[in-house]
């Protein structure tokens, strides 16, 4: 595919990561998307409720001009799916929670049977969850180098309950064409799980081999189809954005 054809799209992307993992974790996304001439921000989520991390990333969304590309991580998926913006065309996420209107995190995680190497999740007292750190290796990013593993657990950032508990409004993939990665090997969202959220979404489906954090262990699958969503907006349609 041609840097050419990318460029010529002035549309922005901004990458939201997930629980216990901070912008960092889009490092190799971001560099391959910069080789093809797109502008792309990652947003900081503090994981602290709902409203924060939707404020956060309306924080970022003011940072950028024109049509704009939401790409969520795991529980990013819905955040993004939060926000109003008019100027947000489209919408991709990457194994990631897309409840619908009235639904919860939680109720789409644990919508199917836990992979046997999920970890346990319970809140600490400031009522924080943290996930411990056998689960990177096991759970998270399997398929990551134990150097990639290491890095995640030392700057995972733990996410709070509310976040998970707070019923959604109306999600903005009911209203903008949106696209959906499925991590074949997630031992943290069930990839029928995955599919079940795609399939009502009516998302442009890609699947892959891979474990929960591909944006780390397959960042040009995931790289291809930000890029497929970004030239979907073209030139010609702008009016993509009302």
């Amino acid at each position: 595919m041609s840097q050419t054809s990318t460029a010529d799209v002035h549309a922005s992307v901004i990458l939201a990561h997930g629980a216990w993992a901070d912008g960092s974790s889009w490092s190799k996304v971001i560099t391959r998307l910069r080789s093809h001439g797109v502008r792309v921000r990652a947003a900081a989520l503090p994981l602290s409720s709902p409203q924060d991390d939707l404020a956060a990333l309306e924080r970022t969304l003011d940072r950028t001009e024109g049509p704009v590309v939401l790409v969520g991580h795991a529980y990013a998926g819905a955040v993004i799916g939060a926000t109003r913006n008019e100027r947000v065309a489209g919408l991709v996420y990457v194994a990631a929670l897309a409840p619908d209107e009235g639904e919860t995190v939680a109720d789409v995680y644990y919508r199917d049977q836990p992979h046997p190497r999920a970890p346990e999740l319970a809140p600490d007292d400031d009522g924080y969850i943290w996930l411990p750190d056998a689960a990177f290796p096991d759970a998270f990013a399997q398929d990551a180098t134990d150097e990639e593993r290491d890095l995640l657990a030392s700057v995972q950032r733990p996410i709070a309950g509310a976040c998970i508990a707070s019923p959604v409004g109306r999600p903005l993939w009911r209203d903008r064409p949106s696209w959906y990665f499925v991590a074949e090997r997630d031992r943290m969202i069930p990839a029928g799980t995955q599919r079940f959220m795609a399939g009502r979404m009516n998302a442009h489906v890609r699947s892959g081999p891979t474990d929960h954090a591909p944006l780390v262990t397959a960042p040009g699958a995931v790289t291809e189809l930000i890029l497929e969503a970004v030239r979907a907006l073209g030139p010609d349609r702008q009016a993509l954005v009302p």
